[in-house]
């Protein structure tokens, strides 16, 4: 696409809009076949090209194109069962034996980071916030994550009696576990219900990852259960309250049923003293409280805003920076392993940035996976791309109708923001066949980077229609 048509970006969103129409993008769909039992994805030779628009409600992976479109997938089905979906952290560092801080490896089952932490606050008579980690994890599955906590006794946490959780090891240290003190993950996952003979295919799907990188999408779960956590990230970002809780609290979707589709039905006729005591309690008190401020204010919105958790703000803009990023990585994955000039490259040896001057002198570089381009996650303190990378990524922050300065506003959180790589490398990848008291599987073993997500890398390999909105 010419500059000049670039820059049209600039001059308003309708303009944008159009220009953005022109982008082709490569979805990563096709005809559903089945093959030996399995549904799969086929590809005809011109895939159909599609714009994506911004951020919306129907929002799934099923948008996002494939690396391997051209490739035929397996099919197959993931986490049947808790162990056929296993993590287990790489830590950045280990504990030194002595400080003020226990540091304790726990095994948890179909739980997420923040329930196991809230359960543990609770039996130690400490607050949330206490505990440190690393990274989250998802609840389906087998997990093993480290914590920490200061100035507890190692033999109270070894003693800790969990639901669905236990502890593997103990010791102390003297710093807190932060999020992001993680050298990465190791993954073993089972697909069942494949084609019958997976291997081959799945190989060639996955020496195209070795050699390309690996799309570094952001998952499903990052969006939240109902799939709209950019939505209401976005709304906040328009200082459009109204939107942003009627997305939080209203509009019952699918996945809502019993007390919490009750709650939703009571917000959406107005009835916010009645919604918040059908919101059940525990996981729900937020929801709750809210519906409660709401009552008290006669619906205002914007002052109910101010009265929502930092750590549920900063979800909520977050999950709009990763759809953001989502597109740009949509646009760019027929190239995801050539540098242009403008880009901000990422060295994957330690994260550190910098501008391209000259793709051609630095493409090597990209071919080796030593670098890479990065996206954005739009913030106040992001470094811009610039050129025709730069140009891109202000076309698609603009077809929201936002400016870059409306992410770091007060009402956001005033959000950092960040580069993030289009790709990442796998390491340690294998790949073979076998059975178990539940049947045959193909089972994938890789190590991933801090960040990266496992989904991706099954997604490319299944291409399975059914499960892939649901993976991560």
């Amino acid at each position: 696409m010419p500059p000049d048509r670039l820059a049209a970006v600039h001059v308003d969103q309708q303009r944008t809009r159009s220009l953005l129409r022109a982008i082709p993008v490569a979805i990563g769909r096709g005809e559903v076949v089945s093959q030996s039992g399995a549904k799969i994805l086929r590809f005809p030779a011109d895939r159909d090209l599609r714009y994506i628009p911004c951020v919306s409600a129907n929002d799934s992976m099923t948008d996002w194109p494939y690396l391997t479109a051209e490739l035929p997938g397996v099919g197959g089905e993931i986490k049947r069962f808790d162990d056929d979906f296993v993590v287990e952290e790489a830590p950045l560092y280990l504990p030194s034996g002595q400080g003020t801080h226990t540091y304790f490896t726990i095994e948890k089952r179909g739980l997420t980071t923040h329930a196991v932490i809230q359960h543990i606050a609770r039996l130690l008579g400490r607050q949330p916030y206490d505990i440190g980690y690393a990274g989250l994890k998802d609840a389906h599955g087998v997990t093993r994550q480290t914590f920490s906590i200061e100035h507890v006794d190692p033999n109270r946490v070894s003693a800790l009696e969990l639901s669905r959780a236990k502890v593997l090891s103990v010791d102390r240290h003297t710093n807190k576990l932060k999020l992001g003190h993680l050298a990465g993950n190791r993954f073993a996952i089972k697909v069942r219900d494949t084609i019958s003979e997976p291997q081959t295919p799945a190989r060639a799907v996955l020496d195209v990852l070795i050699r390309r990188g690996l799309p570094n999408y952001f998952g499903p779960q990052r969006f939240g259960v109902r799939g709209d956590n950019a939505q209401i990230g976005l709304a906040v970002l328009r200082e459009n309250y109204d939107e942003a809780f009627a997305l939080m609290l209203g509009r019952p979707g699918p996945v809502d049923h019993g007390a919490a589709l009750k709650a939703r039905e009571f917000f959406d006729t107005g009835d916010f003293e009645a919604a918040a005591e059908a919101w059940p309690r525990g996981v729900f008190s937020q929801q709750s409280r809210l519906c409660r401020t709401l009552h008290k204010t006669g619906g205002d919105t914007r002052k109910a805003w101010r009265t929502v958790d930092h750590t549920m703000r900063k979800l909520y803009i977050s999950a709009f920076q990763s759809g953001l990023f989502n597109r740009v990585l949509a646009q760019r994955i027929a190239t995801i392993d050539r540098l242009e000039t403008g880009d901000v490259a990422w060295k994957h040896v330690n994260g550190a940035c910098f501008r391209v001057e000259d793709a051609a002198t630095e493409q090597h570089r990209c071919d080796s996976l030593e670098i890479s381009p990065t996206g954005p996650l739009f913030g106040r303190r992001m470094t811009e791309a610039a050129g025709t990378p730069g140009q891109l990524e202000a076309a698609v922050l603009a077809e929201c109708g936002l400016q870059k300065e409306q992410i770091a506003a007060p009402g956001s959180g005033k959000t950092s923001g960040a580069r993030r790589p289009l790709r990442v490398p796998i390491g340690e990848p294998t790949l073979e066949t076998g059975a178990d008291d539940n049947g045959p599987y193909l089972l994938l073993k890789f190590f991933l980077p801090p960040g990266g997500y496992a989904t991706n890398v099954v997604r490319e390999i299944s291409k399975n229609p059914e499960i892939d909105p649901q993976i991560g």
